[in-house]
């Protein structure tokens, strides 16, 4: 077994709980501005977060939902205008710290960058997405601590598909035996380890439900000290949070 040499990180749901009171709202800000009467629920948002990626996620709709509704001109192009002007209102809301990260999110991203292990990030959101929320709700230049971010459509098949993974591993030039991948959800869990990877799962509201069978740990969240996480699931020993020396026992295991 090699030695753990890297974190490779989802965002959305993982690095902070984004979906319900970031993307949906986000959403629903950009079909009011586009004067169409939509307006997905929690319910409704978490029957469409079964599908990855922004745009995709509207063409489900319109395929399942609206299937009588014409889009006006082009479809791909008015699909990407809607993602577009949705993209821009989250982003606002980032700005305005609405967002924050998750319990030890910022905690063990630090203890990381002082182990000297290798940070990247592997999502299906859009860059400009990840670059909002790092900068503000991380830290002000802390998109320069991954050593590649690759987001939104930098490969063809999004997740579940494994390929982010295996173009973020083939960027760093690591093999899957020497990272750990952070997950929330089941497609995410089913990417990472679809390339080899294997996987720590931190649950949300949307996901707390879903089959992890294939993760280490499944826990409620990364923890603190003084915030225990809840394991759902794996063996994390006597450790109240995730810290380095619990994620290379679980990555040695």
């Amino acid at each position: 077994m090699s030695n753990l040499q890297a974190l490779l990180f989802d965002v959305d749901g993982t690095l902070a709980d984004t979906e319900k009171d970031g993307h949906r709202v986000a959403f629903n800000r950009a079909f009011s501005e586009a004067g169409l009467d939509w307006r997905w629920s929690v319910d409704t948002y978490a029957e469409l977060l079964s599908v990855t990626g922004g745009k995709e996620r509207i063409r489900y709709y319109l395929d399942h939902y609206l299937p009588a509704f014409e889009p006006p001109g082009k479809a791909d192009e008015w699909i990407a205008g809607l993602h577009a002007a949705k993209t821009r209102h989250y982003t606002g809301m980032l700005s305005q710290g609405l967002i924050p990260l998750r319990p030890g999110v910022r905690r063990l991203l630090r203890e990381a960058r002082e182990a000297g292990l290798r940070l990247a990030i592997a999502t299906t959101t859009t860059p400009a997405n990840v670059t909002a929320l790092l900068e503000h709700s991380l830290a002000p230049g802390s998109s320069d601590w991954f050593e590649v971010i690759a987001a939104g459509d930098v490969v063809p098949a999004k997740k579940p598909a494994p390929d982010i993974y295996h173009y973020a591993l083939a960027r760093m030039g690591l093999k899957p035996e020497q990272c750990l991948a952070f997950e929330d959800s089941r497609n995410g869990i089913l990417s990472a380890t679809g390339a080899g990877l294997k996987t720590v799962i931190t649950v949300n509201d949307y996901t707390r439900n879903d089959d992890f069978h294939e993760a280490v740990v499944v826990l409620s969240h990364l923890g603190e000290p003084d915030q225990p996480f809840e394991v759902l699931a794996g063996d994390t020993g006597d450790a109240s949070h995730v810290d380095i020396p619990l994620l290379e026992r679980l990555h040695r295991d």
